[in-house]
């Protein structure tokens, strides 16, 4: 009997634990759905049956004349933000209100301290640090790297083109990229575009890989967070990714090594010694903020590698590979950027250098088109620091509310973009571009924690693009679906499921 009354206890209180704080919105009188216990509006998003970024989508269009919406995470309160001046203010004006991304509430797993998930002041540091190490010249230097992945990129697609057999752009761009990343981060031959089984090619596969008992990790890490802490997203990949940079940096004697690539500045980085600079979190009594310290040692060079390989292979890859797939099914928009590569390549020796894409402005233009109808993150994601009021629409949230920028939606919606769902690259001409979408239009972010490898990512982005334009027109294989479905297991960057199928045809470029 004792024993049943203490299960019967144990369920009360895990079921009222499970429906804590879910008054917040209606109490407020914000717009939301009815949360359940434990998993909030979360439930489907966590069995893997439906993205986080196709659930904010949901929201988002489900409350068209609010700009606002509230929903209910396992242990957060949850704000989808429909309006581009208030996405404005969060980002920009008032990002010492919301300068955290909150993803690491009680505890940060080693490979998480890096730019983008570390918040407070070892984000501000790594941010001080590491921000001359993307200067234009840096990049520039980077650049023969890049050629000779794309060069080896040029030559896969030509054996799928003579063979007239479809090849998966998704997977193509993958390689090329884990190729660039192996090089311009590593200083490593990868190969993983000519060996089929490259296990560097493994190893960016497994980043996003989510399998049963990752799953419940995360619910586990998100319901219960102090309980279940120390249970680690990355345990796998961790070591393999520690041991790497070990070898990497034994081998260069922990001194750059004059190949330009992100160990070297990183190893340049650690050499300044340490990163002092003003607290963001720790103010002195007289107001002033204390000095923050942060010593760049092997570990947290680790984690800056850890995010060079996650964010640049999963969100080049996948930007490029859209782009490639709306291409085949706009052979006029196709044949513009045909001409202009050509023509521009034509001054360059017929040779990819820095110079040559810097003048592909249609490339560029569809590119971002690319990354507009599908932006690798779906959303951006912040969190409240301290108590905020919308003045606009008089509602005050409290301190550890989330919020959520749905890119994917905004992108998407008639309400900023004219007829959103064409194809239309000459939106980023400048001359026609509508300036109140800069705070809409947001694939790399904005403000303070825009992602500081923009310029490097565009860069090699529009490299790859321009060497297989350069040689090959795509069209649709007989397996692509015109519209993708998004892999419910994604996570804030979305993937589509199955990959992008499509046909390689040689060309000859025109005089």
């Amino acid at each position: 009997m004792i024993t049943l009354a203490l299960f019967i206890i144990a369920i009360c209180g895990l079921y009222l634990y499970g429906k804590r704080n879910r008054k917040y919105w209606e109490l407020k009188g914000v717009k939301h759905d009815k949360p359940l216990p434990f998993f909030g509006n979360r439930a489907r998003s966590f069995l893997a049956q439906i993205c986080i970024t196709e659930l904010i989508n949901e929201f988002y269009w489900k409350y068209p004349n609010e700009k606002v919406v509230g929903m209910y995470g396992p242990f957060r309160t949850e704000l989808i933000i429909r309006d581009s001046e208030i996405s404005k203010r969060i980002l920009i004006s008032d990002f010492h209100y919301f300068y955290p991304r909150g993803l690491n509430k009680d505890h940060i797993e080693p490979l998480l301290r890096n730019l983008f998930f570390a918040d407070g002041d070892i984000w501000r540091l790594l941010r001080q640090r590491m921000t001359p190490a993307f200067t234009s010249g840096k990049l520039k230097a980077m650049f023969p790297l890049i050629v000779e992945r794309a060069e080896k990129l040029q030559l896969r697609a030509l054996s799928a083109a003579t063979a007239g057999t479809e090849i998966d752009a998704r997977d193509l761009m993958a390689r090329y990229t884990t190729d660039f990343i192996g090089a311009c981060g590593f200083g490593l031959q990868s190969d993983s575009l000519q060996d089929e089984n490259s296990a560097f090619r493994k190893l960016g596969a497994t980043i996003f890989h989510r399998g049963p008992r990752d799953i419940v990790v995360f619910m586990l890490k998100e319901i219960f967070p102090t309980m279940f802490k120390s249970f680690k997203l990355f345990s796998a990949f961790e070591k393999q990714i520690l041991h790497l940079v070990d070898e990497v940096l034994r081998q260069r004697n922990y001194e750059p090594s004059g190949r330009n690539d992100f160990i070297d500045l990183l190893l340049e980085c650690k050499k300044k010694g340490t990163i002092v600079g003003e607290s963001m979190e720790k103010i002195k009594p007289d107001g002033t903020p204390e000095v923050a310290t942060l010593e760049m040692d092997d570990e947290l060079m680790a984690a800056q590698i850890f995010l060079f390989f996650a964010a640049g292979f999963e969100t080049s890859s996948s930007a490029t590979s859209i782009t490639l797939h709306e291409l085949a099914y706009h052979p006029e928009v196709q044949s513009k950027v045909h001409e202009e590569v050509d023509r521009v390549l034509a001054k360059y020796d017929n040779k990819l250098s820095y110079d040559a894409i810097k003048e592909m402005t249609y490339l560029e233009w569809t590119f971002k088109e690319g990354m507009r109808i599908f932006p690798s993150p779906g959303f951006l994601i912040r969190e409240c620091a301290r108590k905020y009021t919308f003045e606009e629409i008089n509602l005050t949230i409290d301190e550890g509310v989330r919020v959520f920028i749905p890119l994917q939606a905004m992108h998407n919606d008639p309400k900023y973009f004219d007829n959103p769902s064409e194809f239309r690259p000459e939106r980023f001409d400048s001359a026609n571009f509508d300036a109140n979408n800069k705070y809409v239009y947001l694939p790399f972010g904005i403000g303070p924690r825009a992602c500081i490898g923009e310029r490097l990512g565009l860069m090699q982005s529009l490299a790859g693009l321009a060497a297989i334009l350069a040689r090959f027109s795509v069209r649709p294989a007989p397996s692509t679906v015109r519209r993708p479905l998004v892999d419910p297991k994604s996570s804030i960057v979305q993937s589509v499921k199955g990959g992008l199928p499509l046909l390689f045809i040689e060309r000859k470029p025109s005089n």
